[in-house]
């Protein structure tokens, strides 16, 4: 248990990042937590549904029963409820924090989404608008972490910040896009910083401990590639 008398118990998926930046926010704080893998195409448990009604999605945290979610909120949450434990995300400045909560925002609504785009979109022009996105939304990520991190190795300086745990969820699908569409998120020219990173937050014990196996992501990915062509297919 979380110590305390404090239960933990996480409501997810393997290979969402979104759960994985739950297990990130958890495992830098160093609290223990018992793991409830959902199968979300098979039939979602009930526990789920109950405690994300309105979502009815992963990741859910229940601290003592009581639900928290959406990952970015939980990993807030963890912060404020385990103080005292760990590393603090997000900075205690007002002004600094409101700036972690605006990237933080801007990683899921931009960067992800024109991501996911680029990889998915129904049409070749659907998916060049995605790129585009992509490369305005990198270049805005860029500038971010120059800014926050003032020339040290994190989005939290010397240690991992609320940023860091946020876009280092995104660490091993960005590794598994890249093998999967020849997608490189961030490189060395466009976004060096970035690229140095990636590769810094990827060798933390933390993130090795916590994030998915990039080729087990792979064919997981084609997978679903695959069952989504056969069903759309199948409607035509």
């Amino acid at each position: 248990m979380a110590g305390g008398g404090d239960e933990l118990k996480l409501l997810g998926m393997w290979a969402s990042p979104f759960v994985m930046r739950v297990k990130l926010a958890l495992g830098f704080k160093g609290l223990s937590y018992e793991e409830v893998e959902e199968d979300l195409f098979g039939g979602k448990s009930e526990l789920l549904l109950k405690s994300n009604p309105v979502h009815k999605k992963v990741p859910v945290l229940l601290h003592n029963g009581k639900p928290v979610c959406e990952s970015q909120i939980i990993v807030q949450y963890i912060d404020e409820a385990f103080a005292g434990t760990g590393p603090s995300f997000l900075p205690s400045d007002p002004y600094e924090r409101a700036l972690a909560r605006f990237w933080g925002a801007y990683i899921d609504d931009k960067l992800l989404a024109s991501f996911l785009q680029s990889a998915r979109g129904k049409t070749e022009e659907e998916k060049a608008e995605g790129v585009k996105q992509t490369l305005i939304a990198v270049e805005n990520m860029e500038g971010a972490f120059k800014e926050i991190s003032k020339g040290k190795p994190f989005f939290g300086g010397d240690s991992v910040g609320y940023l860091d745990v946020t876009l280092g969820a995104l660490v091993s699908w960005v590794h598994a896009a890249e093998k999967m569409y020849g997608m490189r998120l961030f490189d060395a020219t466009r976004s060096p910083l970035l690229n140095a990173w990636l590769e810094r937050f990827g060798a933390l014990d933390v993130a090795k401990a916590v994030l998915a196996d990039v080729d087990k992501l792979v064919e997981y990915g084609k997978k679903r590639q695959a069952e989504a062509a056969a069903a759309a297919s199948s409607n035509n």
